[in-house]
């Protein structure tokens, strides 16, 4: 598809004006899922780990674009669901 990108809005001014156009020719393909989260988080968890584990869970973190504690929780919400 070779619509238009988005450009970089600096702005709330310039992203409602943006979003004022028509948008029907964007490309589509550069956006990225994202998950809202709406449930709130009423406990907390404190534990040891290995420096070079926290380490990596931080690199792959940040190749997701997340924080590494919701990285955490992202893996342990995934293996609930998969069981």
């Amino acid at each position: 598809m070779g619509g238009r990108k988005v450009p970089v809005l600096k702005t709330d001014e310039e992203a409602e004006a943006f979003l004022m156009q028509d948008l029907s020719d964007l490309d589509f393909s550069q956006f990225k899922r994202h998950h809202f989260e709406f449930e709130k988080k009423e406990a907390q968890v404190n534990l040891r780990v290995p420096e070079g584990l926290l380490e990596a869970v931080k690199d792959r973190a940040r190749l997701k674009g997340i924080p590494y504690t919701r990285y955490i929780r992202l893996l342990m919400e995934r293996d609930i669901a998969a069981k």
